[in-house]
C-alpha cells in the first residue's frame, strides 16, 4: 500500500515513498483498521524522523528484545488520522466498518501517513459531524496532548475552571491554539503569549490577554499582571526560571510544562539510567517548587478514545474550531515536513490522503 516512511533517522532526505508497505494486519481483537482520508504533522513527526526518543520507543515496541537488528525500519510517521474503518476485531462492539473516526496513535505504533493503519479501539473515537476529514485530522494529538496537561495533570475542568486566571507560553502552535479554546470553554481567564503576527489569532480564539514576547522582556511584561493559578509551557528553555514566580503562592496553583527531558535522557544515558535521572530531575524540581508554594508537574500526550469523545462533543458544540495552518497533497508530504520544520505556524499542517 502506498506509505510514506523512513528507512534511517536524519533530516527531510531520509523520507521515503513506497508503494509496498504492508497492509496493516489485526493482531488483537480490540484493534481496528482505518483507512486514511487525511493526517497532520506535528513537531514529534520531526523529532522521530531524526531519531530523538529512539531507546525509549523501540524499548516500547519490543519490551523483551524478542526480534534482533534494526527492527523499527521502515518506520511510518503521522500520529493523526481522520478516516472510515474498514475492518473490526473480534471484540470491537463499538465501531463497525463504515464508521467514520479520528484518532491520534501512540509514537511507538507504525503511523498515518499511509492508506491504511491499525489502531486499539480505545485510542479511536466518532469524528465530529460537523467537520470534514481535514479539518478532524488537524485535532487529535494536539487535543490530547493538551487535554493531558490541563484536565489530567493540571486538574482543570469545566466545573472548577470558571475565573481562573491562566497563562499560556506558544499559545500560536498547534497545542496552544487548542488550549485557549478548551479553557475558554471552561469559563477561565486566558493570557496568550505569541508573536504579533498570531495576535488577532489569538484574540479570535477568545484570549482575553495577548502578549507578544517579541515587543520587550516577556517576564517583565508579565509580572505588571495578576499572578497566575496555572501556566501551560509549550516553550521550556529558560522560561521555567521564572515563570513559576508568576504563579499565586500556597493556592493550588500549578505550572504545567510538556517540554522535558524524559526521552533525551534515555537516548543519551540508556533505558535504565535514563529513567533513574528523569525521576531524580521531576522529583527534585517537585520538592523544591512545593516548598515555595506551587506546584511543578510535566505533563506527555496520551491516546485515548474516550478523551476524544469529550473533545467531540465540544466541536460539534462550536466551542472548538480546528486551526489549519496549511493543507498538503500526500504526494507534498517532505514539503510539508519543510513547513513545519521552519517553524512559527498558525496552527496544524494537515495531509490530504
Amino acid at each position: 500500500m502506498p506509505s510514506w516512511v523512513i528507512d534511517r533517522y536524519g533530516s527531510n532526505e531520509v523520507l521515503r515513498f513506497t508503494r509496498d508497505m504492508m497492509f496493516p494486519i489485526i493482531h488483537f481483537p480490540n484493534e481496528v483498521i482505518i483507512k486514511v482520508h487525511a493526517a497532520s504533522l506535528n513537531p514529534i513527526d520531526l523529532s522521530m524522523r531524526s531519531g530523538y526518543g529512539a531507546t525509549a520507543l523501540n524499548m516500547k515496541r519490543d519490551p523483551l528484545k524478542l526480534k534482533s537488528g534494526d527492527t523499527e525500519f521502515p518506520i511510518t510517521l503521522g500520529r493523526d488520522v481522520s478516516g472510515v474503518v474498514m475492518e473490526c476485531g473480534l471484540s470491537v462492539s463499538y465501531f463497525k466498518p463504515g464508521d467514520e473516526v479520528w484518532a491520534a496513535l501512540p509514537p511507538w505504533k507504525q503511523g498515518t501517513l499511509s492508506e491504511f493503519v491499525v489502531a486499539s479501539g480505545n485510542e479511536v473515537s466518532f469524528k465530529p459531524k460537523c467537520l470534514s476529514h481535514i479539518e478532524a485530522a488537524s485535532l487529535p494529538y494536539v487535543g490530547l496532548t493538551a487535554w493531558s496537561a490541563v484536565n489530567q495533570v493540571g486538574g482543570l475542568n469545566q466545573r472548577n475552571c470558571s475565573g481562573k486566571r491562566v497563562l499560556i507560553l506558544g499559545a500560536s502552535g498547534g497545542v496552544g491554539t487548542f488550549a485557549v479554546q478548551l479553557l475558554k470553554a471552561w469559563g477561565a481567564h486566558v493570557t496568550a503569549v505569541c508573536s504579533h503576527d498570531a495576535s488577532t489569532l489569538m484574540k479570535n480564539l477568545g484570549a482575553d490577554d495577548v502578549i507578544d514576547y517579541k515587543s520587550g522582556n516577556l517576564e517583565e511584561q508579565l509580572k505588571t499582571l495578576p499572578l497566575f493559578d496555572f501556566i501551560l509551557d509549550n516553550v521550556g528553555g529558560s522560561t521555567e526560571k521564572w515563570a513559576l514566580d508568576l504563579l499565586k503562592k500556597w493556592s493550588g496553583a500549578t505550572y504545567v510544562t510538556l517540554v522535558t527531558p524524559f526521552l533525551i535522557n534515555m537516548d543519551k544515558l540508556g533505558v535504565a539510567d535514563g529513567m533513574l535521572q528523569t525521576g531524580v530531575t521531576v522529583g527534585s524540581k517537585t520538592v523544591k517548587h512545593l516548598f515555595k508554594g506551587v506546584h511543578y508537574r510535566w505533563a506527555f500526550f496520551m491516546p485515548s478514545g474516550p478523551n476524544l469523545d469529550e473533545i467531540r462533543e465540544l466541536v460539534d458544540s462550536g466551542k472548538i474550531q480546528p486551526v489549519i495552518d496549511e493543507v498538503f497533497s500526500f504526494s507534498e508530504v517532505p514539503k510539508a515536513f519543510l513547513k513545519l520544520e521552519g517553524g512559527h505556524a498558525r496552527g496544524k499542517t494537515v495531509i490530504n490522503i
